[in-house]
């Protein structure tokens, strides 16, 4: 029986135990233990999307008790602040002055200050020079994407919190095929899940061939670009 592929909600609550330490992200741990030493009591992470910059904001920010908002929905304090904050996706606030007012906000009030966005402060596209000034003197540390064998784990989990279920030689194979970065991962798995619930039968190699189609091209042309010599397998060996 066919399904409708509804849109999937994220249930995770970022829990300290679902996160996965790496070297990627060790100087990012280092630096979020240690808030009494960032220069001006500010610090940015920032990295590609899925790399975990969010997770490590809320673990941060449920550890000291700071308040968490999004970039997008910033709006400008009407009263001094009175509780560290985390700022997520902090490069997509659409009013450089109110980012500006948050940042003047938190230095006067002596409150601690966490951002993350994709980019280093530093070259955010802001106009104020008043902004621009207090991004750039930010501390900044980057938040690497997992590698190895932490890229199965996070592909395993983001199989498990769909409910899917594939052979392990097809696992297997699609984690050396896809993209290695944990967006695309994170993109794999969403369309599985639509094919899936589309067919109404369990994921198998031709139905994941044709769902991934797009992500294992790219790949591939990646591969191609780096060296002529390297060829992958058209179909799995399974």
């Amino acid at each position: 029986m066919r399904q409708l592929a509804l849109p999937f909600v994220e249930t995770t609550e970022f829990s300290p135990a679902d996160f996965l330490d790496s070297p990627a992200n060790a100087e990012a741990r280092c630096w979020l233990a240690r808030p009494a030493e960032w220069p001006g009591g500010r610090l940015a992470l920032w990295g590609e999307a899925g790399v975990g910059k969010s997770h490590l904001l809320h673990i941060w920010a449920r550890r000291v008790g700071a308040v968490v908002v999004t970039g997008p929905s910033l709006a400008a304090p009407t009263t001094s602040l009175t509780t560290a904050l985390a700022l997520d996706d902090a490069d997509l606030a659409p009013a450089e002055a109110t980012l500006l007012h948050l940042l003047n906000a938190a230095a006067e009030a002596g409150r601690t200050l966490l951002m993350a966005g994709r980019a280093p402060p530093s070259r955010w596209k802001v106009r104020l020079p008043d902004l621009a000034s207090r991004l750039t003197a930010t501390a900044a540390v980057e938040v690497g994407a997992l590698e190895g064998a932490l890229l199965a784990v996070l592909f395993a989990r983001l199989l498990s919190a769909r409910q899917l279920v594939l052979a392990p030689a097809l696992e297997a194979w699609l984690l050396a095929q896809l993209p290695r970065h944990p967006s695309a991962l994170a993109e794999a798995v969403a369309r599985l899940d639509r094919a899936g619930l589309a067919s109404g039968r369990p994921v198998g190699r031709r139905l994941a061939l044709v769902a991934l189609d797009p992500l294992l091209a790219q790949e591939q042309a990646a591969e191609d670009d780096g060296s002529a010599t390297v060829s992958l397998p058209q179909r799995p060996l399974l």
